[in-house]
């Protein structure tokens, strides 16, 4: 074998020999002058002087090349009781009617398209729309609140919002127009016209000469064809939090993205042409635009769309439906959504209703998976459970089990090795390299491969200083980990979530760890709070199995010794608790840095992402009943 091993050294050694040739997979209207350009250094670019159209990549070349009849995208709502498949000329269609809607509202090359959509195939369309005629656009995620929305409007200055009515959380109609208007209102930037997609399950009242109707428009509307743009032109702006609490606005360019997509899809994820590709994921998060949108699209695959949760639409065999029924290859989720259907179903018994034979790999992001919830998986799937490591800004995988290329041994807790493209270093305060086996901040050696984010929105001076200042020649990550002996990555959480306790460094990922080992655990979250004595103290907050009629007491007991007896006394683990859920973002992730203000009594603020904000109600009533926040 030996082929992964081969394909990374070359694209470290020869990284313009290696992109170039992984460049020939994508239609060009003129080749690059140059594949690296470093001209501009520590700024780096790819495929200069090349010109290209990602949605002619993404669905005419593949209606031209015999496609034209396959499915592209399937649309599955248990939430709207919606199932519709479109195929890459519909698909095409839609999308070139979308493009005319956008150039008869004056959208040129180069303007800002938002998009505020909920997950029907629409956002999806008007994703590919905006590239058709190269416009940029910035999708935020749907059901955002208003004053988020208007910092989005104000640092993208859109010439035009496409949005729908409303969007459908479980049994809960969202409205999104009140939403929208709220934010307009807000923002100094006005939008000249807004497009309103209607929805049966609420209608939006529209502003006469600002909202236009969607199905109205399109009706109206002529077929556009593609815009040739630079490579090195904006796809997209995606908007991640930042640590100020303005938004950094992640640059995506068309040229490396269009290359890095099509990469991955083959070497990555082993999806050929044709076959069936789900991320059960949402466009307005990375792995929407990379996974539901680009990736299998440019790949010439068939994207999945759901609409739905993991569990209650309508149970926790949702996932294992969509698989049988659509013939899933390969899946794409958060180790969350897992742990959400093991607390509902620990036993698996829903998955017996259905036929996974379709299904190769089960690939997992988004929040490290701990190694029961993989255990737990493998098990009950009976197929490689890959867990994968990447960031709003890389835009795919840092660190991966690659088995288009070579499928190496699952080590729980681990992505397994750097991705082709990534130099990654574990380096510590001073930005030396720490001894295999120790935890060091993970940087990844510049350039960056393609498509990841060349700068933020209109603000490289932030660019620099929020990822390449710290150590120079390096990209820095913000998360902390160390490498095993035979190249094995593990990252073990945020930088912020290694504390200090009286000197000792500890990794709060390997206390979850431990936690999350326990039989009647569903989930947890471990923090660590300020301690006047020993610098920070951690507390682990747990949520049990459902069935698990335990004395919530005596399994904080079990699980203070259980992290004595696997880590030590060095720990100095004495608080664990338990809660009914863990307040988290809608795309997963535990919002572990909110609740480490709480316990601390510092100024947070609320994430505008949460999903549940009653669930840090019960973190706060826990918290003081433990005494926090204590003054320190």
């Amino acid at each position: 074998m030996g082929q992964y091993l081969d394909q990374y050294k070359l694209s470290l050694e020869q990284p313009e020999k290696f992109w170039a040739t992984a460049a020939d997979s994508i239609d060009w209207t003129k080749k690059w002058d140059r594949v690296l350009d470093d001209s501009n250094a520590p700024i780096y670019r790819w495929f200069t002087g090349g010109k290209l159209n990602t949605c002619y990549n993404a669905l005419d070349r593949h209606v031209l090349n015999g496609r034209a009849n396959q499915a592209a995208l399937i649309y599955d709502s248990p939430v709207s009781n919606t199932k519709k498949t479109y195929n890459y000329q519909e698909l095409l269609e839609k999308v070139s009617r979308l493009a005319g809607v956008l150039t008869d509202l004056g959208v040129e090359k180069g303007d800002r398209v938002l998009i505020y959509m909920p997950m029907i195939p629409e956002g999806v369309m008007a994703m590919l729309a905006c590239a058709r005629i190269g416009a940029v656009h910035s999708v935020v995620f749907g059901g955002f609140a208003a004053n988020e929305l208007a910092t989005r409007i104000d640092d993208a200055k859109p010439k035009v919002i496409l949005s729908a009515s409303c969007g459908l959380e479980g049994s809960r109609v969202i409205e999104y127009k009140p939403l929208l208007d709220g934010a307009i209102e807000l923002s100094n930037h006005q939008p000249s016209n807004t497009v309103i997609l209607q929805r049966p399950q609420a209608k939006a009242s529209l502003k006469k000469g600002r909202d236009i109707d969607w199905a109205s428009a399109m009706t109206d509307a002529l077929v556009t064809d593609c815009v040739t743009v630079e490579a090195t032109d904006p796809l997209y702006i995606l908007y991640t939090s930042g640590t100020t609490g303005q938004p950094k606005g992640v640059v995506r360019d068309n040229g490396g993205h269009a290359v890095a997509m099509m990469w991955t899809m083959k070497n990555l994820y082993n999806i050929k042409p044709g076959e069936v590709f789900w991320a059960a994921s949402d466009i307005g998060w990375v792995v929407g635009h990379s996974y539901i949108c680009y990736g299998p699209l440019l790949n010439g695959s068939t994207t999945v769309m759901y609409e739905g949760k993991p569990v209650g639409t309508p149970d926790p065999g949702a996932f294992w439906r969509v698989i049988s029924e659509h013939k899933v290859a390969a899946m794409f989720t958060a180790p969350t959504a897992l742990r959400a259907i093991r607390k509902e179903d620990p036993d698996c018994e829903h998955i017996k209703q259905y036929d996974l034979s379709s299904m190769r790999a089960l690939f997992l992001a988004g929040e490290r998976c701990d190694p029961d919830t993989l255990y737990w998986a493998k098990d009950k799937i009976q197929v490689p459970v890959v867990d994968h490591w990447w960031q709003t800004e890389t835009g795919w995988a840092i660190a991966a089990n690659c088995l288009g290329l070579e499928e190496f041994p699952v080590k729980a807790g681990s992505p397994t090795k750097p991705v082709p493209g990534y130099e990654i270093h574990f380096l510590d305060d001073a930005g030396q390299a720490v001894p295999k086996g120790e935890m060091g901040a993970i940087a990844i050696k510049l350039p960056l491969p393609p498509g990841t984010f060349p700068t933020l929105w209109q603000n490289e001076k932030r660019f620099f200083t929020s990822y390449l200042e710290t150590f120079e020649g390096y990209y820095e990550t913000g998360d902390a980990g160390y490498q095993d002996e035979e190249g094995y990555v593990y990252i073990m959480g945020r930088t912020d979530d290694v504390i200090n306790v009286a000197g000792h460094r500890l990794s709060t990922g390997a206390m979850e760890e431990v936690i999350a080992s326990h039989p009647d655990v569903a989930e947890c979250a471990v923090i660590g709070v300020a301690d006047k004595l020993k610098g920070q103290s951690p507390i682990g907050f747990a949520v049990l199995q459902a069935g698990a009629n335990r004395n919530e007491d005596e399994v904080s007991q079990e699980l203070i010794a259980l992290i004595r007896e696997k880590i030590g006394p060095v720990a100095a683990f004495k608080i664990a608790t338990v809660v009914k859920r863990l307040p988290k973002t809608r795309s997963g992730k535990i919002l572990r840095g909110t609740m480490r203000s709480m316990a601390d009594g510092v100024d947070y603020n609320i994430p505008a992402t949460i999903d549940d904000p009653v669930s840090l109600d019960e973190i706060v009533e826990n918290l003081k009943t433990l005494g926090y926040p204590k003054s320190v």
